[in-house]
């Protein structure tokens, strides 16, 4: 949260840490020269189309479409009206993918929103122009991004355990909250160790976690064609009856569905590590929003073949429920399915909100130490390492439901500002060259949508989790103003920097030509 501009001791201290490091590098290193080193200490280019894609379905595809489509169902009131909205809601995502793969032309660095704020408001004013772009890195960073993954890997755990039920019945309630959050430590202190390591090991996990997935998603659609095929079409043919006419219900259907889809602007956040991100971004954006659309809405016929309404609106999990229904004895696979599912999204989630940690500490509106990188394996640790230990006080904390409930709320402000952002750099970009331009009605119709997800449901329904998510608004504002638009910086801050390089092994990131 300081800027990058150093006192003279403290870049002197950077800088021996820096080369010490790099010299302990180089020793262990031996055919490797300093020079050599040196040039390569900056984030590469390991993510080619298919990663991109498998990234994003990664992101997108996690516990929501396995556990809560009855939640849609329920507000929708009709199997007819809840397959539209989510069909809507993979039309309304893809055109969001689609501007901001624009926006990724314009400003081509990592940090999906965040960049895009700081290029269209950071110049419009100088106490007003930076604060968007703080206000969302803040709220992002400290506590959507580490409470949706501690809910994503305590969802992992509860279903690893699933299996392993039997075993569990003599421990009390107690024991058993401890066991699945002993898992979830672990699974996070896995997943951490992946993504400080290697972006590779990365990719090549979530690749793998993203087939292993969609295989499970086909398992479910199979089970509800050959209930198809087999005459079960009484549930569908309801179509229309009891759909519901009230807008806080629909607002709440679409964030329902949208919190599923959640995860369409993950590549963005790390085009600076995406080969030919010109055309990749693009190209991932039309194969993976399609498909995941393509995905949700036969999962839910399936869902729907099987079940009736009341069943799916009673079940805590859709998928456990249809599995045990029509799987029979291989109805194992739905709790193994959703484990991967949340492990390879919480391991996406945390592989993106770093970068953006990462591009947030570049800019000086996060902590420096923050933005450097390690000598050998090349990857923003102290980020990672920094959302790690977030999502682990999350864990900790026990039930965190209700304080991630005002997510989508808040992620939809962050949204309908980008869109902003993509109108006003029209007209201050130009003349920058674009691989392709949305038409203008995209960004208008993602504003409409913006403002209809935000307004309705505060004053349809104005619960406190709302009021909440504006009160971390404001608690951002409060911090920007002494360690970002006064650039105060505390002297324990050269200690602190010095600690992490020494700690982790990294050093500044090289600076490459525009």
């Amino acid at each position: 949260m300081v800027a990058p501009a150093q006192t003279e001791s403290g870049a002197t201290l950077a800088a021996c840490t820096s080369a010490v490091l790099a010299a302990r590098s180089a020793e262990s290193l031996p055919t490797r020269s300093t020079q050599a080193l040196t040039e390569q200490v900056q984030l590469k280019r390991e993510v080619g189309l298919f990663s991109a894609v498998s990234l994003s379905v990664g992101c997108m595809i996690g516990s929501g479409i396995f556990v809560s489509p009855s939640i849609a169902l329920e507000l929708s009131g009709s199997v007819g009206l809840c397959l539209i909205i989510w069909a809507i809601c993979g039309a309304i995502s893809l055109l969001g993918a689609l501007a901001f793969a624009e926006l990724s032309t314009l400003v081509p660095r990592s940090g999906a929103e965040y960049a895009y704020f700081l290029e269209a408001y950071g110049s419009l004013h100088k106490f007003w122009g930076p604060l968007p772009c703080f206000v969302c890195a803040w709220v992002h960073m400290f506590v959507l991004s580490p409470a949706s993954a501690a809910v994503i890997i305590l969802t992992f755990s509860e279903y690893i355990c699933q299996p392993f039920a039997a075993y569990m019945r003599g421990l009390t309630l107690e024991e058993q909250d401890f066991v699945k959050k002993l898992i979830a430590m672990l699974a996070l202190g896995l997943l951490t160790y992946i993504n400080c390591v290697s972006v590779k090991l990365y990719v090549h996990m979530q690749n793998v976690f993203t087939i292993g997935k969609l295989v499970v998603c086909v398992v479910v659609i199979l089970g509800g064609t050959f209930l198809l095929c087999t005459g079960h079409s009484e549930n569908l043919s309801k179509g229309f009856e009891g759909s519901t006419t009230s807008p806080k219900n629909l607002a709440l259907a679409f964030y329902g569905c949208l919190w599923s889809y959640g995860g369409w602007s993950t590549i963005t956040i790390i085009t600076e590590e995406v080969k030919k991100p010109e055309v990749n971004i693009t190209r991932s954006v039309v194969i993976a929003l399609p498909l995941v659309t393509a995905v949700y809405l036969m999962m839910n016929v399936a869902y729907m073949t099987a079940l009736t309404v009341p069943e799916m609106v009673a079940a805590p999990a859709v998928a456990v429920v249809f599995g045990d229904r029509v799987l029979g004895v291989v109805r194992f696979i739905i709790p193994v399915g959703v484990a991967l599912s949340t492990f390879g999204c919480a391991l996406s989630g945390q592989f993106a909100i770093s970068r953006l940690c990462y591009v947030a500490s570049s800019e000086g509106h996060m902590v420096e130490a923050f933005s450097y990188i390690h000598v050998r394996h090349l990857t923003p640790t102290p980020a990672v390492v920094l959302q790690g230990l977030l999502a682990l006080l999350f864990i900790v904390g026990g039930d965190i439901k209700s304080l991630i409930a005002f997510a989508s709320f808040l992620t939809w402000i962050f949204y309908g500002l980008a869109m902003v952002a993509l109108m006003i750099m029209r007209r201050t970009k130009k003349d920058v060259e674009r691989t392709y331009k949305v038409p203008l009605i995209v960004p208008v119709i993602m504003i409409m949508v913006a403002l209809f997800l935000c307004i309705v449901p505060i004053v349809t329904d104005p619960t406190p989790r709302y009021f909440f998510g504006l009160l971390l608004l404001a608690v951002g504002f409060v911090l920007y103003i002494p360690l970002v638009f006064y650039k105060l910086r505390p002297q324990c801050m050269d200690q602190f920097t010095y600690l992490v390089q020494v700690l982790l092994e990294v050093v500044p990131p090289e600076k490459t030509a525009d």
